[in-house]
């Protein structure tokens, strides 16, 4: 097996090779693996320095060096699928589902051919035109979605559903890349060809009959209206019809000139951070966005309201690849919108708060100490974040009646509730402080 791949990057309405990855033997022990990376010589003449669209990630600025890691470069444990897309193509692959770090490798080279953001592996994506060929691209209609979603799901081997380029987008839920085209209809979004795209779709399903994980499904919507009504960062209205789910993209946008892909790395990419289950406190974060951002204020501000209205709505899975930050290649560097927002609290294994602040933190933290933190950190003055956070307070303050506008289920309106007020009464004082 090749120890070695070719990343493109997406610009001018075409692919380019911009950069190598090597990874040293044993290749069995995956994104572990020692590894070194490198731009292409003209590439990095042509862009030197630039932490832009046209670097692998922000933490990897282009340059003439070979970059050395002792593990593999961060910024390909986003292109990696996980959870149910791993567990598919590594079925595909003829590799045991409860492949570790043993299928890491495989899966990159398999897997990685259209995935979330701008960049691709080059060899990935040869595998998916190979496995995709003679196979006739096949459209279906919404109702052949919401109304077949496990049937549907279950069946779509037959396209090449296993395949990253549509089905390995990260998470335990079963979800799918989906291109909606000019003529109506939706297609598997790697089999898609960009001049007949018309909006592309994160399409997610609930399958089982877990209660609990059926109200969280059932909620996302709602939640990311609660978001949009708090004025959080929100891309678009999610819509939920029977047992489908779909999310309006935002790495993706259409223009005159065709399908744009935008740039995009999780929070644990942006800190340099491989592996799975990374764990990087707000402190750290809060610290690396305010090195990043083109506007540290406003993105440390969106930050921290996320943050508030995780815990006051329940959403406890935090981790670290549930935040990211886009790039575009004019500079511009800010989180992206918010995504996979619910009512985590629910989860049947109970999911923990992963991310937390350094001091008052134990899992209702204490906003003023938190405001002080920020301000050690990044040097954005306190009373900048307290007046933010206080212009907030009357959306907040409406936020419970909100919900029963929503129709949110009358038992997260109660779990919420205390939180809720917590949260007010603290801002309140700091009216007063």
């Amino acid at each position: 097996m090749n120890t070695y791949c070719t990343i493109q990057v997406f610009q001018n309405q075409q692919w380019q090779s911009i950069a190598t990855v090597e990874c040293q033997q044993p290749i069995e022990q995956g994104w572990q693996t020692a590894s070194s990376a490198a731009y292409l010589l003209e590439y990095a003449v042509d862009h030197l320095d630039q932490r832009n669209a046209a670097a692998l990630s922000w933490a990897c600025p282009v340059t003439l060096d070979t970059i050395q890691n002792r593990t593999w470069p961060p910024f390909l444990m986003d292109l990696l699928p996980q959870g149910f897309g791993r567990q598919e193509l590594l079925k595909h692959l003829g590799l045991t589902i409860h492949a570790e770090a043993s299928g890491d490798w495989p899966l990159l080279l398999a897997g990685a051919g259209n995935p979330i953001g701008h960049l691709r592996v080059l060899e990935a994506s040869e595998w998916l035109k190979a496995q995709s060929q003679g196979t006739q691209i096949q459209g279906f209609t919404q109702q052949d979605i919401i109304e077949r979603s496990e049937y549907f799901l279950e069946n779509l081997a037959l396209y090449g559903a296993f395949i990253t380029g549509s089905s390995g987008v990260q998470g335990e839920w079963p979800k799918l890349l989906l291109t909606e085209a000019k003529d109506g209809l939706f297609y598997l979004d790697h089999a898609l060809p960009d001049h007949e795209a018309h909006k592309h779709w994160l399409v997610k399903f609930y399958r089982g009959q877990d209660p609990q994980l059926a109200k969280i499904f059932q909620h996302e919507a709602a939640y990311m209206r609660l978001a949009k009504f708090l004025g959080l960062r929100v891309h678009g209205d999610l819509h939920l019809t029977g047992r489908a789910l779909f999310i309006p993209r935002f790495d993706r946008s259409i223009h005159a000139n065709g399908v744009e892909r935008h740039a995009q790395e999780s929070i644990a990419v942006l800190c340099g951070r491989a592996g799975f289950g990374v764990r990087i406190s707000h402190n750290e974060i809060c610290r690396t966005l305010a090195q990043a951002c083109t506007d540290p204020l406003t993105e440390i501000i969106e930050y921290l309201k996320r943050d508030i209205t995780n815990i006051a709505l329940g959403n406890k899975d935090n981790h670290t690849r549930n935040t990211a930050v886009t790039r575009n290649w004019n500079g511009q560097v800010s989180l992206t919108p918010l995504f996979d927002f619910a009512p985590m609290w629910l989860h049947p294994d109970g999911i923990a708060r992963v991310t937390r602040w350094e001091k008052d933190d134990m899992g209702s933290p204490h906003w003023l100490s938190v405001i002080q933190q920020i301000e050690d950190l990044t040097g954005i003055a306190a009373q900048q974040l307290k007046h933010a956070l206080i212009d907030w307070l009357p959306q907040l303050q409406r936020l419970i009646n909100q919900m029963e506008l929503e129709e949110i289920s009358t038992e997260l309106i109660e779990q919420c509730r205390p939180r809720i007020h917590e949260i007010n009464r603290q801002i309140e004082e700091m009216k007063h402080g």
